[in-house]
């Protein structure tokens, strides 16, 4: 919405609003927001910056969690995920880790007459081999 204004500022605010139904207190409150973040958003922000020096790119988000909470930084475990998430930061898994279940995985095999019905690759519906 903002940018619709943006790009046409010969429609004017009030009448934009009306018709999408927004009260335009909504709209400059948004406005401000944007100019002044509210303390949260501040928070957030030096938190990402101590999260993404403390954790040198390798560490997860329990252990950056850990450092922090030994550090005396009151934070939740989710917030420093959701954090990590949006910064892009990601633990790195050991050299010897085990694939995911995922990866292992049999692929499926197409359906044709004889698995059809079963998920046996050479029996039919009633159980005999064909």
């Amino acid at each position: 919405m903002r940018a619709l204004l943006d790009e046409h500022p010969h429609l004017g605010v009030e009448p934009v609003l009306r018709e999408l139904h927004i009260p335009s207190s909504t709209y400059y409150r948004w406005r401000q927001a944007e100019k002044d973040p509210c303390e949260r958003i501040l928070k957030d922000t030096e938190l990402t910056g101590q999260i993404h020096q403390d954790s040198g790119g390798i560490y997860g988000s329990p252990r950056i969690h850990a450092v922090l909470k030994r550090e005396g930084v009151h934070v939740g475990r989710k917030r420093v995920e959701r954090l990590m998430r949006q910064a892009g930061l990601a633990g790195i898994s050991p050299v010897g880790a085990r694939a995911s279940p995922a990866a292992t995985r049999t692929p499926t095999l197409p359906l044709t007459w004889c698995n059809a019905t079963s998920r046996h690759p050479r029996r039919t519906g009633c159980g005999s081999p064909t």
